[in-house]
């Protein structure tokens, strides 16, 4: 009934009015908990079945693989066919890979390249879903609305990656992996559902169609490398992930290190996209008021001094803390990397300059995963991380001196 204040669809905000935005909003942030969940019981089920930190890391092999050599053709695709149907498509295959786990779970029978093949297959899968899934929001809301809806996603895969390892270390302690395999497919059904419910203007692809894939995957390669800042802020992302990845140590630090277990691996998962959110409100007003560039300099410096913190924590309580320091500073840096992306790319581009931005910050952490995990396993969980940690303070500083592009970058004065 409506009161003096206006009906309830007048007083929300402009975003929130738009049921496709909603719809798909609500079905990709519950997707991406079973997703993040999953990732971590990957990690913690190797590491159950081997013992073995490198072993831990040839998930993040297989993920880097994957990402490396398919995200540029996931990028053309978002930009030639219907994204709704590759999107549905994408998640009746993930769906399929998380089923797999789940019964083969149940049954007692899995082994640990059984884990590596579902990775592999999930992560192809998203080599597709990610630029297609951003590529998709201009069509949900209007052209004013987009800087909002990209504000509203982005912190949502960071709850995503904060609730979803938490979920995943309760369901290990309780009912054990198969149980997160098993919530994990259940969300790509309702996302599938919800996929099937919305309204989405058809995408004019006849001009894409007619130009081959391959050249198409050229044309956001050249596009990039005419966007020399876009270039130095991703190697700035590279020196944090590549050798400072703190994902794969985790199992032997819950569990051989602090002598934690299974519901302490989830929190120490979780604790950096904690991090994240807290800082959200702090580091908004800065990335607006401040200049850009010396805030993404100073972010990735203090990433790897938490990296070293969280390596060299001598109890649980202050592992929580590195953690979510690392989060609160890969916040601030991805902030920045993601709006110059988006205010330096033309709409037809989207999909393919996403996808090759994904290359690296996606198939970083994946690379990096495997390069700490035989690094630990050579010099120990403590010492590799350590050395990782080094490596973006260092690069941070060289950038810092020589860098003139990324340290005189400001967000509003370069917007168009």
């Amino acid at each position: 009934m409506p009161d003096g204040g206006g009906t309830l669809s007048t007083r929300l905000p402009p975003l929130l009015r738009h049921r496709e935005f909603n719809l798909y909003w609500a079905g990709v942030a519950l997707s991406q908990i079973g997703v993040r969940g999953t990732t971590a019981v990957n990690l913690f089920h190797v590491y159950d079945l081997t013992g073995s930190t490198a072993l831990v890391g040839v998930v993040g092999l297989v993920q880097g693989i994957a990402v490396v050599v398919l995200s540029p053709l996931g990028g053309a695709y978002a930009d030639r066919v219907d994204r709704r149907r590759l999107l549905q498509m994408t998640q009746v295959v993930s769906l399929l890979a998380s089923l797999a786990l789940a019964v083969l779970s149940l049954g007692g029978a899995i082994v640990v390249w059984h884990i590596y093949v579902a990775v592999l297959v999930n992560t192809a899968a998203s080599t597709f879903d990610h630029p297609t899934r951003t590529a998709l929001i201009p069509a949900l809301v209007p052209r004013a609305l987009l800087p909002q809806a990209f504000a509203l996603v982005n912190p949502t895969r960071e709850l995503a990656i904060l609730i979803g390892p938490a979920l995943g270390g309760l369901l290990l302690a309780f009912r054990g992996p198969a149980a997160m395999y098993l919530f994990d497919a259940a969300t790509y059904v309702l996302l599938i559902a919800v996929l099937a419910r919305l309204r989405v203007p058809p995408l004019d692809v006849a001009e894409a169609k007619a130009t081959p894939v391959l050249r198409s995957m050229r044309e956001g390669a050249s596009y990039l490398r005419r966007r020399p800042l876009i270039g130095q802020l991703v190697s700035l992302d590279l020196s944090t992930t590549l050798l400072a990845g703190w994902r794969v140590i985790l199992p032997a630090l819950a569990v051989d290190i602090l002598g934690a277990g299974e519901v302490a691996y989830g929190l120490l998962a979780a604790a950096p996209s904690a991090g994240a959110l807290l800082g959200t409100a702090a580091i908004l007003p800065l990335v607006l008021r401040a200049p850009a560039g010396p805030l993404v300099l100073a972010g990735t410096g203090a990433y790897g001094l938490a990296c070293i913190a969280l390596a060299r924590a001598p109890s649980l309580n202050l592992a929580l803390l590195a953690g979510l320091g690392i989060g609160a500073m890969d916040a601030l840096a991805s902030a920045i990397r993601q709006a110059a992306v988006q205010l330096e790319t033309p709409d037809a581009m989207r999909g393919r300059v996403t996808s090759l931005v994904q290359v690296a910050s996606r198939g970083g952490p994946a690379l990096g995963d495997a390069n700490v995990g035989w690094m630990a396993a050579l010099m120990g969980p403590a010492a590799a991380l350590t050395l990782g940690g080094v490596v973006p303070m260092v690069y941070a500083t060289c950038m810092a001196v020589f860098g003139t592009r990324v340290r005189s970058y400001r967000v509003v004065e370069n917007s168009p």
